[in-house]
């Protein structure tokens, strides 16, 4: 598996270079994003992989002064049981 951070989308690729996990994440103004979509391909379901991607969000938006308004339930929830990353959110 390959893990492409793209402007506003993070994409784990398996060997074929096939998208199989991805959040995307649209550029809003003012340094926000809004955190629209998490997806893992049911393979991988259940092996950690779209808390993997939250944390390289969240990573992500600190490093580069940005926050994020999370429309995407599966978010919502993962937020909510991992408050170090509140910061992240407006």
């Amino acid at each position: 598996m390959e893990i492409i951070k793209e402007e506003n989308k993070i994409v784990v690729l398996n060997e074929q270079q096939k998208e199989i996990a991805y959040i995307i994440f649209p550029k809003l103004e003012n340094n926000l994003v809004t955190l629209k979509s998490t997806y893992v391909d049911e393979t991988l379901r259940g092996k950690g992989i779209a808390h993997q991607l939250l944390v390289l969000f969240c990573d992500e938006l600190r490093r580069t002064n940005r926050k994020a308004i999370v429309t995407c339930s599966y978010a919502k929830d993962w937020f909510l049981k991992h408050p170090m990353y509140q910061d992240v959110l407006v």
